[in-house]
């Protein structure tokens, strides 16, 4: 057959997709448990950066990075409505049969996603549109007491949904730490959440004010150096959407029924 016939050409073409698509499926599969284990890790990294047990994380092994987890976080699972622990292993049932909830190996973002362990979200400023009914939740326990509370947090900004972890000393209302991991803000302006100097201004700021979340990131400079944070210059649109982001995951939609009894039971 000549290589010009088009019968040949379809032929080799599909020879190739065959072929590349056999590849690319078995490599998926052959990296999939390093995949997932890279997912945590990286998760792990996160967590250990805002909780203050590490003063510079490039020094730090991924090795002492897990162990460290393994050692001082204990991550739990909250049923958001009534702010209540959900014990590791209660079951969920779906339409698709029995789903046991572990806080070991529980993805909010996936959970959110799935018909019977998320929902849709009310109207809110931080444009959140789904949401899981049970959230993740770290304590930083050392010698059987919690020193912090680490709660992931998301909001839109301006070109993109922010995703971070926000932690709070053990009083669960003083600020400890802020972290984002993902976004799309712009480099130079919203992108300086990245910004160490900013983030360093959130330590010691007070969330609450009465039963009210009043932590806010304002235009310009902070007056309030109780509750606010200085804002992002030219970046007013990133700065809100932090502001709102904060309010929904501390208030009484996201985190904040935990909170509240955390605080009452401490």
């Amino acid at each position: 057959m000549s290589r010009n016939d088009n019968l040949y050409i379809v032929g080799f073409a599909a020879a190739v997709c065959v072929v590349c698509s056999v590849f690319v499926s078995g490599s998926a599969v052959a990296l999939k448990d390093r995949q997932v284990k890279n997912a945590i890790l990286d998760r792990q990294k996160n967590v250990i950066s805002v909780s203050g047990l590490v003063d510079d994380m490039d020094s730090v092994s991924n090795a002492q990075i897990e162990t460290l987890f393994n050692e001082k976080i204990t991550p739990k699972l909250i049923d958001l409505k009534t702010g209540e622990v959900v014990e590791a292993g209660t079951t969920v049932s779906c339409p698709s049969g029995e789903i046991a909830l572990d806080p070991k190996v529980y993805d909010q973002q996936k959970a959110k996603g799935d018909p019977c362990l998320g929902e849709d979200a009310e109207d809110n400023p931080a444009k959140i549109l789904r949401v899981p009914k049970y959230g993740l939740v770290y304590e930083v326990v050392e010698s059987g007491t919690t020193q912090a509370i680490i709660l992931p947090v998301e909001g839109k900004g301006l070109w993109s949904t922010m995703y971070g972890f926000i932690a709070l000393e053990n009083d669960a209302e003083t600020v400890k730490g802020l972290t984002f991991y993902q976004h799309g803000e712009t480099p130079g302006l919203g992108g300086e959440i990245d910004n160490t100097k900013w983030k360093a201004l959130w330590p010691g700021k007070k969330v609450y004010d009465g039963d009210e979340v009043a932590l806010n990131v304002v235009k310009g400079t902070a007056r309030d150096t109780n509750y606010e944070v200085d804002g992002l210059s030219g970046a007013t649109l990133t700065s809100r959407g932090v502001t709102y982001l904060v309010e929904y995951w501390l208030g009484e939609q996201g985190f904040g029924q935990y909170l509240d009894t955390y605080r009452k039971g401490a």
